[in-house]
């Protein structure tokens, strides 16, 4: 075979391939987040979160002087162990169900010109098992957040989740609308008594607190 010949095939052998590649299906995507991935919370959190979760020994700390000095709504002392930070007991995951909840957002954004404190009355909260795990969602009220719960310790799970307000959808958007993300704390402080604790909210208070209980 002559060399022109040669070069000749050798171009017609690689226009077939690449004529046979190009028609191949593509490869499929890499398999999703397993399970463990999505457990590891610090690999999804934002970096505003990131931080709030950081100093949130800050957070009780100027919420409480500021609760304790300045006047507020409701009953501060009848909360008891709710609003004690060093509260904390083994193991923490709740059972799924309904709940029962209330907030108590402490400190003020405003400083000395704010309440320092209001109790809010009960609401209506959920704990679902789901496929990416446990779920929180608070089912009534104008501020409604909801979010995944994240295994921590035996005494802590974080919740990364967004905030419903007024007659908006439930929340599950996280990382998407900035102004709405949040990070809490789930602890256990009693028999079938729990607590989120929310550092440094986006709005009013310098820390949140919401009461759970079964209904």
């Amino acid at each position: 075979m002559s060399r022109l010949s040669r070069s000749t095939a050798l171009i017609a052998i690689a226009t077939l391939t690449l004529a046979a590649c190009a028609s191949a299906p593509p490869p499929p995507p890499p398999p999703g987040g397993s399970g463990a991935a999505l457990r590891d919370w610090r690999g999804i959190v934002t970096s505003a979160d990131r931080d709030r979760y950081a100093r949130r020994d800050a957070a009780w700390s100027l919420a409480l002087q500021q609760a304790r000095r300045q006047t507020g709504s409701g009953d501060l002392r009848a909360l008891g162990d709710l609003i004690d930070p060093g509260i904390r007991r083994a193991p923490v995951a709740p059972p799924p169900g309904d709940y029962r909840c209330r907030t108590v957002k402490l400190g003020s954004q405003g400083g000395e010109q704010g309440l320092g404190y209001v109790v809010y009355g009960w609401f209506a909260c959920r704990i679902e098992q789901t496929p990416r795990g446990l779920k929180f969602s608070k089912l009534t009220g104008s501020q409604r957040p909801a979010g995944l719960l994240f295994p921590e310790n035996d005494r802590q799970m974080i919740l990364l989740g967004s905030l419903a307000l007024a007659d908006e959808p439930a929340a599950n958007s996280y990382g998407q609308r900035p102004d709405r993300d949040l990070i809490a704390v789930l602890e256990r402080i009693g028999d079938r008594r729990w607590r989120l604790v929310l550092p440094w909210p986006q709005a009013e208070s310098n820390l949140d607190v919401i009461e759970l209980v079964p209904a």
